[in-house]
């Protein structure tokens, strides 16, 4: 037989002790991780912006125009017809999605310029203010 006395392990109030512990540390640093996280996402929509501006600047190169709203910025990665000297695709990857998961609204000719590139931030509708701010090409 086994002495009980030499087993090692915790007893449940040192686990609910420990767990405790844990819930109070989460509750302090988890609200200024989500803030970090609001952050990252309005980066990376202002990078991937940016990216479809050099990809679309690429094709007017190449067809010397913009793609139309019709055509819209799926024009990067697939040849619109009547297009003969389309030399895509000019994206690596498919168009991608704003952080949030909508897509990107393309306008050409745009009312800021050439062409106007919005993502509508968190909320997904026009306005907002901080993470629901819309982020757009031509600030």
């Amino acid at each position: 037989m086994k002495n009980i006395k030499n087993e090692y392990g915790m007893s449940l109030i040192e686990i609910s002790i420990v767990l405790l512990i844990m819930g109070m540390v989460a509750a302090i640093i988890g609200p200024k991780l989500f803030g970090k996280v609001d952050d990252a996402k309005v980066k990376t929509a202002k990078t991937q912006i940016s990216e479809l501006e050099n990809a679309l600047d690429m094709y007017r190169l190449d067809v010397g125009k913009y793609p139309t709203t019709s055509e819209g910025i799926k024009a990067l990665k697939e040849q619109p017809s009547g297009i003969n000297t389309w030399k895509g695709p000019y994206l690596k990857k498919d168009v991608p999605k704003d952080p949030w998961g909508n897509d990107y609204q393309y306008t050409s000719p745009g009312s800021h310029g050439d062409f106007d590139i919005l993502s509508y931030g968190a909320d997904g509708s026009v306005g907002g203010e901080k993470n629901n701010k819309d982020i757009v090409s031509w600030e």
